[in-house]
């Protein structure tokens, strides 16, 4: 490497790359370089996500994950003094199913364990949260104060900033195009710009991560999901607050929008692939849905629809840090949907595996990729 040869690079501009990058300065990991291929920071799936965080996972890693993530979020603008649009308003998880409500019973016995306050309500306490809903055929719902919505340009932009002002050059427009790598050790990044030297490399790049795996020999076990997003106009019976409410049986979430309501749903016929065009046909399924639950969504119009990718991974838990056998190759992938909101102690957690060569944050011996090979690893339930 040359004097000025960068002592990393991040692969991805999304809100993963920028928090690592971010934290890679801060425990001053030397000589930090972040590459993205768009013109633009964030316009990936960091772009095209809700927003939501919560702890209402069912696993106590991804309940820690949250724990530690939501507190950097709602201690964004103290500690990088960058302003963040963050709406504390709580999750509503509608359960339908007796095997629903059992489930979500042990979930909330795990996170109370663990210090958050969720709660299993009845259908009456429900309709108190958000009277504007049809609670036909909901048995029983689970409730968290502590969860809520954030910007994630804001948080993405705010990354950025703090990153290049700690040293980090970040490199929009250059596309990462190859790894070289010798005796299972990197040497550096092939990209649309040239040869990038370097000690060592963090995959950030979010549904495209398994290709760059690849060029390390890595067959990541991750594959990108469409999923679709829609926006109403203004209407008088819009929510007063910005609760997120999830009918977990079908999926469709609601949150208010800018007067309106946001919302999507998953779609158990969509197959994997990198298309992001917004399917039409699939806005009558999920307006059939909404108004069953809101009939008075009904009133509104629909503004925008557009199409976001998740990276999911084979048990929808993320997989992070080193790979062995590959010396200086990091993982902030696989994410399934949450990676908006485990994005900040995830980019701490990659960068301490760099600095220290171990995460010191919280163990993370259980997302690391070589789990796989160990065995069958626990899934993450509640996947929206």
């Amino acid at each position: 490497m040359t004097e000025h040869s960068p002592d990393v690079v991040v692969i991805g501009g999304g809100i993963v790359g920028l928090s690592t990058a971010y934290h890679l300065a801060l425990l001053r990991a030397g000589r930090v370089v972040l590459i993205e291929r768009a013109e633009m920071l964030g316009t990936g799936s960091t772009g095209r996500c809700a927003g939501g965080f919560r702890h209402q996972f069912s696993t106590e890693i991804n309940i820690r994950l949250s724990l530690e993530s939501i507190r950097m979020i709602m201690n964004f603008e103290p500690e990088t003094g960058c302003a963040v649009d963050v709406h504390q308003d709580g999750y509503l998880f509608l359960l339908t199913r007796p095997e629903e409500l059992e489930a979500f019973r042990a979930s909330i016995a795990l996170q109370n364990r663990l210090g958050v306050p969720s709660q299993l309500l009845d259908p009456g306490a429900a309709a108190q949260l958000a009277p504007y809903l049809d609670l036909e055929g909901v048995i029983g719902a689970a409730y968290c104060s502590w969860d809520g919505i954030a910007d994630p340009h804001g948080l993405t932009q705010g990354y950025a900033a703090v990153a290049r002002r700690l040293g980090v050059e970040i490199r929009t427009g250059v596309a990462a195009a190859g790894l070289r790598v010798h005796r299972g050790r990197i040497e550096g990044v092939h990209t649309s710009a040239g040869f990038i030297p370097c000690g060592a490399v963090v995959n950030a790049a979010g549904p495209w991560a398994r290709e760059v795996a690849g060029w390390a020999g890595v067959d990541l076990p991750v594959h990108p999901e469409r999923r679709h997003v829609y926006t109403t106009h203004p209407f008088p019976a819009a929510p007063p607050d910005f609760l997120m409410v999830i009918d977990f049986t079908t999926t469709f979430y609601c949150h208010r929008e800018s007067g309106g309501v946001l919302m999507g749903m998953g779609d158990p016929e969509e197959r994997p692939g990198f298309n992001l065009d917004v399917n039409p046909a699939f806005l009558d399924r999920v307006l059939a849905t909404a108004l069953r639950r809101y009939p008075q969504l009904g009133d509104a119009a629909v503004n925008r629809a557009w199409a976001g990718l998740y990276e999911m991974s084979p048990d929808a838990h993320p997989i992070l840090g080193r790979v062995e056998g590959v010396e200086g190759f990091f993982l902030a992938n696989g994410f399934s949907g949450h990676g908006f909101q485990h994005a900040p102690v995830t980019g701490r957690l990659v960068a301490e595996e760099i600095v220290f060569g171990r995460a010191r944050t919280l163990d993370i011996a259980p997302l690391r990729f070589d789990r796989f090979a160990r065995g069958v690893p626990a899934r993450e339930a509640n996947v929206v």
